[in-house]
């Protein structure tokens, strides 16, 4: 089974890391790249309109993105009923412990940090697969 990711990152150093660590998962993936919070809610709009709705199996979302944050993604995800479902992982660099809290409390299903080092991107790739995708047990899609 392909896992379909939509990445929201607008640094093309980060996107082509995180493209290249999901190439090395044991599982086929597809990642679909937006740098903007309108590409995103766009992307998922076009997807929840398919019939049947062809949402993605989850959201790699950065925070930090021109024009509105990850955080208006995050809060229109979970304000639409044909999207309050679908895993959202905050994937950034942000440190800040704010950050964290404001993310759980829009109700982020987890919050990851960018890993300092290039090479630790496959890593952090992997175990994304292997809690979200083997061990986490997910409702089915309707």
């Amino acid at each position: 089974m392909n896992i379909d990711i939509l990445l929201v990152e607008d640094n093309p150093g980060d996107v082509r890391l995180i493209q290249e660590a999901f190439k090395t998962v044991d599982r086929s993936t597809s990642i679909h790249a937006v740098t903007t919070s309108r590409e995103a809610l766009d992307f998922l709009s076009e997807r929840a309109a398919t019939e049947p709705p062809t949402l993605p199996d989850v959201l790699l979302l950065d925070l930090n993105l021109p024009g509105s944050n990850g955080f208006t993604v995050l809060e229109e995800v979970r304000e639409n009923q044909e999207l309050a479902h679908l895993p959202v992982l905050i994937l950034t660099s942000s440190t800040v412990e704010k950050d964290v809290q404001r993310s759980y409390k829009l109700r982020a299903n987890a919050y990851l940090r960018k890993p300092d080092n290039p090479d630790q991107y496959e890593a952090l790739a992997q175990r994304v697969v292997d809690f979200w995708f083997y061990e986490n047990v997910l409702p089915h899609k309707q």
